[in-house]
């Protein structure tokens, strides 16, 4: 995307970050932003910015654990912390209802699926998981989808989604700039 913040970019007159809000709002109590270097860039937003607690800007394992973290010692009545990407403007309206009720082991661990595959990223995280997270940062581990896989996360399926009168996965992400013209042009569809 050229450098800087993707989720700072616009889409619909609007930052891709401010729909990512928008739409996960309704289904959490609240939002806290993972971000490294200067927060004050998201200052606009009116939500704490936390970033990764481990050296080495190891990814989104590594933002994974700073939220948890940050739950465990701010929100200590939280069980589980949802985590979302903030490329994927489209996104499901019930993903956090899905996910919690999803059938599964009682640890609660769930992660995203579509046809495109499983979005790890995207899924509800235990608080009890920090510790073995920390661990395995600390190791050098960066495959998300290997750490899911590994601590048993139970993969929870969802279809494609309508959007513009397209069918697209539900985890579509903005990861270059085609990716963005394509989301403009599927939001303008849905306008029309």
């Amino acid at each position: 995307m050229g450098g800087g913040d993707k989720c700072l970019r616009m889409l619909g007159g609007k930052p891709i970050l401010t729909r990512i809000i928008e739409r996960l709002r309704p289904q959490v109590s609240e939002i806290v932003i993972n971000a490294n270097g200067d927060p004050d860039r998201f200052d606009a937003f009116g939500l704490p910015v936390v970033s990764d607690s481990v050296a080495g800007y190891q990814g989104p394992l590594a933002g994974v654990h700073a939220a948890l973290e940050w739950v465990r010692v701010n929100r200590p009545d939280v069980e589980q912390v949802v985590t979302v990407a903030t490329d994927t403007p489209f996104f499901p309206a019930d993903l956090v209802h899905r996910l919690l009720s999803a059938p599964g082991d009682a640890s609660g661990f769930r992660v995203a699926q579509s046809d495109m595959g499983v979005h790890p990223v995207i899924g509800l995280w235990p608080i009890g998981l920090s510790e073995a997270l920390e661990t395995s940062l600390e190791r050098g581990e960066r495959k998300v989808t290997a750490w899911t896989r590994d601590h048993g996360a139970v993969p929870v399926f969802f279809s494609a989604v309508d959007v513009g009168g397209q069918r697209i996965d539900p985890f579509f992400n903005i990861n270059a700039p085609e990716d963005l013209a394509a989301a403009e042009a599927l939001l303008s569809e849905r306008a029309s």
